[in-house]
């Protein structure tokens, strides 16, 4: 085993500076010049980290430059086929709203996001979104999920999600928060069948992950409307626009009650309807119906791990006591690389310390059945099996750190 060098980052230890030295030499080494696409090409998956970063200063448009600096531009240039997010896209921000405290996505970061898709050097023209569904069930409150708790997770404990949408909102940005808890319930068909009520297209076939895929479609505020799975529906010429939707997703990282480990995977859960499913997909989570469901929905063009504060026991509920500081972002095209890289090398050495007895289950090296490393293999060879590049295999992953 490498021999571990300890840093602290806040009140407590964090993570090993040798294994994060060891882990970006590494990937040096891999990223020679004929990989010709850092976020996938020749099987590479490319994870990026910034670290000594609380969300409030520029950490994310420093993650940005640091995506651009091994070529994977976040800005898609007019006429150029590189780049994530364009100048007229729809950018559908999913983040984690189920629970208050540090169990939802860093609200600064959140506004970090925000602020890097404006500065398109392009002029950005387009709208974005920022949602979640709570499921109307258990969560801070008992009834699911909600885009403006009490005590939100920001770095003066008062900014909540609502907050950085009215505060764009104000400057006259096209952006607007949606709770997909608000109808979770209802079941709709697709924009072409002539319904543009807003709920969950759920579809009729049961995977061999014990799930059948649900996904949000509905109109926004400014009236563009978004299908999930399919992309922005245009009334005149009766088409979708794929391309079009990006999906940026930004889950939390901390450990789970029964699937260890809350990352760009699990956070999925919040594109299904528990209600119209019947709760089979939350149940189906070991059986990887989460690379399922997101394998024949819609992935992330940008998976953003937020890492600012990372609850290493007792999760998903992730209050104010229990969080510690780890102060890093994290990106990746790929979510498995990027939920096993996060999970290794910064939630299981702070469950450790923190006395989290079971470590070891949340471990992405793990094979045992009920383990993450388990249930992570399967979601990973569900993507795969829709052509996706995903890996476990740290010698298929280039990881850029940078301070």
């Amino acid at each position: 085993m490498r021999k571990l060098k300890k840093i602290f980052t806040g009140l407590m230890l964090i993570i090993f500076a040798a294994a994060l030295t060891s882990v970006n030499a590494q990937a040096q080494e891999r990223s020679s010049p004929d990989i010709e696409a850092p976020g996938g090409a020749n099987g590479i998956s490319s994870i990026f980290v910034q670290k000594n970063t609380d969300g409030t200063d520029d950490g994310f448009e420093k993650l940005v430059a640091l995506l651009a600096q091994h070529e994977m531009p976040f800005y898609q240039r007019a006429g150029s086929e590189d780049g994530l997010i364009g100048p007229s896209d729809v950018v559908l921000l999913e983040i984690n709203c189920q629970w208050a405290e540090r169990g939802g996505t860093n609200t600064d970061l959140l506004k970090s996001i925000v602020q890097s898709i404006l500065k398109h050097p392009d002029g950005f023209t387009g709208e974005i979104l920022i949602a979640d569904n709570g499921q109307r069930l258990y969560g801070s409150g008992g009834t699911g999920g909600s885009l403006d708790w009490e005590h939100p997770n920001s770095k003066d404990q008062t900014q909540s999600t609502i907050d950085v949408v009215n505060d764009f909102a104000s400057q006259g940005i096209q952006i607007s928060g949606m709770l997909w808890d608000e109808f979770t319930g209802v079941q709709v068909a697709e924009f072409e069948t002539g319904d543009d009520k807003n709920g969950f297209v759920m579809e009729p076939e049961e995977h061999s992950t014990g799930i059948r895929i649900s996904y949000p479609k509905f109109t926004t505020e400014f009236g563009t409307k978004v299908s999930f799975k399919k992309g922005i529906w245009d009334d005149e010429t009766k088409q979708y626009d794929s391309a079009a939707l990006k999906i940026i997703n930004v889950p939390v990282l901390k450990s789970h009650g029964i699937y260890q480990v809350t990352g760009a995977i699990k956070a999925y859960m919040g594109t299904v309807s528990l209600t119209l499913t019947g709760g089979a997909t939350h149940r189906n989570v070991g059986r990887g119906a989460m690379g399922t469901q997101m394998a024949l929905t819609r992935v992330p063009v940008l998976n953003v791990m937020d890492s600012i504060w990372v609850t290493p026991d007792g999760g998903p509920s992730a209050p104010y006591s229990r969080a510690v500081a780890a102060n890093m972002i994290l990106a990746s095209t790929d979510p498995v690389a990027v939920d096993y890289w996060a999970s290794k090398y910064i939630l299981v050495e702070m469950a450790k310390d923190a006395g989290n007895k079971q470590y070891e289950s949340m471990s992405p090296d793990g094979t045992t059945p009920g383990t993450f490393g388990y249930w992570l293999r399967l979601s990973m060879e569900e993507l795969q099996k829709e052509g996706f590049q995903t890996t476990m295999d740290e010698n298929q992953m280039a990881v850029y750190i940078a301070e």
